[in-house]
């Protein structure tokens, strides 16, 4: 296990840190990832989901992937119901609290036709803290004496060499690849997140390569006027994708609010029949327009403006 670990972080650290521009597109970005990779998504629930690359993951008709992010939201549906992804790692599996657990997550569960592996809040941020440390695993108290610990496993448990106690120790999250969108970076990748950060510094940090999808690219001397707002740095990004409303119709904080209506309606097409739900829903707005611009279009321009309007109310860049 530790020579395993050692030869992870030998070959994270061969990886091209130079200061160059990374700046594709979302199909070049999608080339970057091989099939059977572990991806590990940005972002919590509905929040700066990546989805335009998502979106181009599925186009891109990838397989065998493995997911992990903090909390899957809808874009867990749609990679159980393209086939893209079968293991998903996560903490919760909802469209949100409004909605309820994921009804397709369900039915690819309880069929058996997927695998979602459920780790506390906690202990998933602590893998991926460990990752970006470079340390094959972390200490915690979380999970202790519940059921879910008991349904994994990779969990070891020690008594703590200091104090005797019983601990629980969770494994590195090391993803090859991490996708995350942000409001703002330069073409070299240095990207800014405003409000939440939730793990994507962790993330960033853990993975072998980072696919950004932002907002809007700016200058490297814009980002050098605020660079105490600039999380994730160029060495840890090899691409850089400019995707406006690249979350939609999740939301981007001080872009955009959540579109609610087009959620509803994704909800409501999933409650009676997930399968044909979603492979409708994949047809529509996956399958059938030729760009993310021509996605867009799908989206109703009066819910893109209410939810651009939503959003900046709430903070204005």
């Amino acid at each position: 296990m530790t020579q395993t670990y050692l030869d992870l972080r030998a070959a994270t650290e061969t990886r091209d840190r130079s200061l160059r521009e990374k700046v594709t597109t979302l199909e070049s970005a999608a080339g970057i990832i091989k099939d059977g990779d572990h991806v590990s998504v940005g972002g919590c629930t509905a929040s700066r989901t990546p989805l335009a690359m998502i979106w181009a993951l599925i186009r891109a008709k990838k397989t065998g992937l493995t997911i992990s992010r903090s909390i899957i939201s809808t874009e867990g549906d749609l990679l159980f119901a393209s086939g893209v992804c079968s293991h998903i790692i996560t903490s919760w599996f909802s469209q949100g609290i409004v909605w309820g657990i994921s009804k397709v997550m369900r039915a690819y569960t309880e069929s058996k036709r997927a695998h979602f592996e459920e780790w506390s809040h906690m202990s998933l941020g602590l893998r991926y803290r460990a990752g970006a440390m470079g340390i094959p695993f972390m200490p915690t108290r979380a999970m202790m004496g519940s059921d879910v610990a008991g349904q994994l496993d990779e969990l070891r448990e020690i008594d703590c060499p200091f104090t005797g106690d019983k601990m629980l120790l969770v494994p590195a999250l090391n993803p090859d690849v991490a996708l995350i969108h942000v409001q703002r970076c330069d073409a070299y990748g240095n990207a800014q997140i405003d409000g939440l950060h939730f793990m994507d510094l962790d993330i960033a940090m853990a993975a072998n390569k980072v696919i950004l999808t932002t907002e809007k690219i700016v200058s490297n001397d814009q980002i050098r006027r605020t660079p105490d707002r600039t999380k994730i740095p160029f060495l840890t990004v090899e691409a850089v994708v400019e995707v406006p409303y690249g979350a939609a119709p999740h939301e981007c904080y001080g872009m955009y609010e959540p579109f609610f209506k087009h959620m509803d309606y994704y909800a409501d097409l999933t409650k009676d029949d997930p399968d044909a739900g979603a492979a409708k829903y994949l047809d529509h707005f996956y399958y059938g327009p030729s760009s993310w611009p021509e996605y867009l279009k799908l989206l109703d321009i009066e819910d893109i403006l209410d939810a651009t309007r939503r959003g900046r109310s709430i903070y204005d860049v």
